[in-house]
C-alpha cells in the first residue's frame, strides 16, 4: 500500500505552529512600536553634547569686535560671530574626542600659561595693607635704593683729531676755561664738536656707564659741582667736566615709592603661590629623568625653519 506524502496545507499549517516563529513576530512587532514611540539615537538630543551660549558669552563677542576698532557690530554680524563661535567650540570638542589635545607642543604652552594666569588670580586674592607693606619694604629697602644723579656738561677732545696727544690737549685747554661759566661761549671754541649731546641732565652711572664707559661714569661721581675739572677719558677720547648739580644715592621713606612697593609685594607674592603650586602638583607624580652627556648632543642640528616655527609659535 503507498503512502501519500502531507499537502502544502499541513506544511504550513505546521510551520505556523512553530514556537520560534511565533517569538520572532514578537520581536518585530515589538521593535516596530519602541521605534515608532522612541526617536532614533542619531536624532536624541538627550545623545547629543549640548553647546550652549550665555549672554555674558555674546557680551565678551561684541568687547573683543569693539576692541578692534569697529562700530557694534549689527544683529547679522552678531549672529555671525556667534556661529563662529559654535563652529569653534564643536571643532575643538571634536580635536579633543580625536586626541589632536595631545603631544602638542603649543597647546602645552598655552596650558601651562592658563595655568601661570590662574596662580596670578590667586596670589592677587590677598590685598596687603599699609601696616604689611611697611613691615616688607623694612626688611627688602635696599632693593629701592635710588641711584645717585648729576647734572653735567663737558669739552671733548678727540682721538681722530688730536690722537695721543688728546689729554695734552685737554690739560693745555683746562686753564683757559678755569674760572669761566658753563655757558660762556669763549669756553666751547676751545673743544672739537662732539657727536652727541654737551650737556647732559640727571645722568644715573648706569646710563653713564652705557654711554661713555665705567670708567668715566666711575671718575665722573667723584666730582663736584661749580667748576671745571679732569680730564676724563672715555671711548671717545678725553673730557673736561663741569657739574651742575649731584644727587648722591639714599634709600627713600615708604612713603615716596607705596605704588611701587605694592606692585613688588604683589610679584613676590604671586612667585611664592606659583612656587608652591608648582611644589604640591609636582609631589603627584613621579617624574624619571635620563642621564644626558655631551657625548649624545653631538652632532646635533635644528632642522631648517625651526626657529623661525618656534618664534611664531611663542607670540
Amino acid at each position: 500500500m503507498k503512502v501519500l506524502s502531507d499537502g502544502p496545507k499541513v506544511k504550513w499549517s505546521r510551520f505556523l505552529s512553530e514556537p520560534l516563529l511565533h517569538f520572532i513576530v514578537v520581536g518585530v512587532v515589538l521593535f516596530g512600536v519602541f521605534r515608532l514611540i522612541t526617536p532614533a539615537p542619531e536624532l536624541a538630543t538627550a545623545d547629543r553634547e549640548k553647546i550652549a551660549l550665555t549672554k555674558d558669552d555674546v557680551r565678551q563677542l561684541a568687547v573683543t569686535w569693539l576692541a578692534q576698532g569697529r562700530s557694534a557690530p549689527t544683529p547679522d554680524e552678531l549672529r555671525t560671530l556667534m556661529d563662529q563661535k559654535v563652529t569653534e567650540e564643536i571643532l575643538f570638542r571634536e580635536a579633543v574626542s580625536l586626541g589632536l589635545d595631545r603631544d602638542d607642543e603649543i597647546i602645552k604652552r598655552r596650558l601651562a600659561q592658563k595655568m601661570d594666569f590662574l596662580a596670578a588670580d590667586l596670589a592677587k586674592l590677598e590685598e596687603p595693607n599699609n601696616a604689611q607693606l611697611e613691615e616688607w619694604y623694612a626688611k627688602r629697602s635696599d632693593r629701592f635704593a635710588l641711584s645717585p644723579h648729576l647734572s653735567f656738561r663737558h669739552l671733548y677732545f678727540s682721538f681722530d683729531k688730536h690722537g695721543a696727544a688728546a689729554r695734552e690737549a685737554a690739560d693745555a685747554a683746562l686753564p683757559s676755561v678755569a674760572g669761566k661759566p658753563a655757558d660762556s661761549p669763549e669756553v666751547g671754541s676751545v673743544a672739537d664738536p662732539f657727536m652727541f649731546r654737551n650737556f647732559y641732565g640727571d645722568a644715573t652711572p648706569e646710563q653713564m656707564a652705557k654711554e661713555f664707559g665705567p670708567d668715566f661714569a666711575k671718575a665722573l661721581f667723584t666730582l663736584k659741582p661749580g667748576s671745571w675739572q679732569g680730564p676724563i677719558q672715555s671711548g671717545y677720547g678725553w673730557h673736561l667736566i663741569w657739574v651742575d648739580s649731584i644727587e648722591p644715592g639714599r634709600v627713600p621713606a615708604f612713603e615716596e615709592i607705596a605704588p611701587a612697593v605694592k606692585s613688588a609685594w604683589l610679584d613676590e607674592r604671586y612667585s611664592e603661590v606659583k612656587s608652591n603650586a608648582l611644589k604640591e602638583m609636582r609631589s603627584r607624580y613621579v617624574v624619571t629623568l635620563p642621564t644626558v652627556t655631551a657625548d649624545d648632543l653631538l652632532g646635533l642640528e635644528a632642522p631648517a625653519g625651526m626657529s623661525a616655527q618656534i618664534e611664531l609659535s611663542a607670540q
